[in-house]
């Protein structure tokens, strides 16, 4: 029951934003590619939330390999949302991605999300060639560790700040479990101590 529980709660914490912002009167204003844009942007967030859970293992029938193997396939899809918003963006307005790209976009929350971008795609690289590259997996850790806070942070402001079809409370509640998500399994997993015990 606790196990029924904690999945009840969590699908509810990720589906609740998801349907009010299918529900915002501002879409019927926007073209169907925007909307695409904004729903891969608002897709990645919510993933962006389960995938410290699943990295710490505190979902129930998802402790250890388990859940680092799903870990995995989420990271390839958040990446793919990602480049899907990106994408989609360019196809709607290709000056306001080249200036966002750029740094030079008046909007603040653009900057944000491309130092988000930029940090997830770096995570997800580092994933990817970390034997090619021979990383010992102290470094590994704290590299991959790193790039993710900069990535949640980066979310998080971009999303607090785009004024769009996300209901602001059920968008600062899955902001707010993103970043207790990361906290939380950053403290649990504990890559620094591996630095100490390394220089020891």
């Amino acid at each position: 029951m606790r196990g029924i529980a904690i999945w009840l709660a969590l699908t509810s914490a990720l589906a609740v934003p998801v349907v009010l912002a299918a529900n915002s009167p501002l879409l019927a204003w926007r073209q169907p590619v925007y909307i695409a844009a904004g729903f891969a942007g608002i897709l990645a967030l919510a993933l962006m939330a389960l995938q410290p859970l699943l990295a710490a293992g505190w979902l129930p029938g998802l402790e250890r390999a388990a859940g680092r193997r799903v870990h995995r396939w989420v990271g390839v899809t958040l990446v793919t949302l990602i480049v899907v918003h990106v994408g989609a963006l360019w196809i709607t307005s290709p000056p306001d991605v080249v200036d966002a790209l750029l740094l030079v976009s008046p909007t603040p929350f653009s900057d944000w999300g491309v130092m988000a971008m930029w940090a997830i795609f770096a995570a997800a690289t580092l994933v990817l060639s970390r034997r090619a590259l021979g990383l010992r997996p102290v470094t590994w850790r704290l590299g991959h560790t790193t790039l993710v806070v900069i990535a949640v942070i980066g979310t998080v402001l971009h999303a607090m700040l785009v004024d769009g079809t996300m209901e602001p409370v059920s968008k600062t509640a899955l902001c707010l479990l993103v970043l207790l998500g990361t906290v939380g399994a950053v403290a649990r997993l504990r890559a620094w101590t591996m630095l100490r015990r390394r220089r020891a």
